[in-house]
């Protein structure tokens, strides 16, 4: 009874309009006010505190207090892991609606920050190349890095030390490729490492993370993932070398 009843009190939560945008655009990983939270959701500033208070109570967000601000973000993995996984669920299982499809839209497809990891048809191309090089194993219960991979991450500068108890490697369903990406330390550490290299960089308001043109070298040399002309991540047939440090 105790479970059902904290199940309809986190359904009713995500399940409002304003509130499911607010934890929709903190899913990048960012920090943001209740201010630009109330823009996103197209509401005011006290119903968006409102809001933001009953996602903190239920322990959705966090707020972190800094002089005369406030920054919200969501909780945990676990939080976030949740938020996509009813996004598969809506793109799977709910009836289609007529939407035209918007640059932004594109944008997220091609690649996007899940919470820490990279998502989108980049993130699952990265993915299945460190599987096809032998470098990760993945299956639908996990993932696990093997001896050639760590070599290979280290290589490139992936720090893969332990800093907080949380899961090492595991897939996760990409709402909008419907095949996996990775998630979990792993996935997290390989975006800050494609981030400061400036192999990608974040696009203003959107999670949306866009490929720059050191980018799509350093992917078709390192990974060999090829970008086609329509903007789409393939496996090159060449043999996969091992990879270098990019410095």
């Amino acid at each position: 009874m105790v479970a059902a009843a904290n199940l309809v009190e986190v359904a009713a939560l995500v399940g409002d309009t304003a509130r499911a945008t607010m934890l929709n655009a903190l899913m990048g990983g960012q920090s943001l006010t209740a201010t630009e939270l109330a823009y996103c959701a197209n509401v005011s500033r006290s119903t968006a505190s409102s809001h933001l208070s009953k996602l903190v109570a239920a322990r959705l967000l966090t707020v972190t207090r800094n002089r005369r601000f406030s920054y919200y973000r969501i909780a945990s993995p676990l939080v976030a892991t949740m938020l996509e996984s009813m996004k598969v669920v809506a793109a799977i299982e709910a009836p289609p609606r007529r939407q035209p499809r918007s640059a932004n839209d594109d944008a997220l497809r091609f690649a996007r920050s899940c919470y820490d990891h990279l998502a989108g048809r980049l993130g699952v191309a990265v993915t299945y190349a460190l599987v096809a090089m032998g470098h990760i194993v993945l299956t639908d219960e996990g993932g696990e890095v093997t001896a050639s991979g760590a070599l290979f991450l280290a290589a490139f500068g992936v720090d893969l030390t332990p800093r907080t108890r949380r899961i090492f490697c595991q897939p996760c369903l990409d709402w909008s490729e419907r095949r996996y990406h990775l998630k979990g330390l792993v996935g997290a550490r390989i975006l800050e490492r494609l981030l400061v290299l400036g192999w990608l960089k974040s696009a203003p308001g959107s999670r949306a993370l866009q490929l720059t043109p050191s980018g799509r070298a350093g992917l078709s040399e390192v990974f060999r993932i090829e970008i086609d002309n329509e903007g789409s991540p393939n496996r090159s047939t060449a043999r996969p070398t091992s990879a270098v440090n990019p410095g």
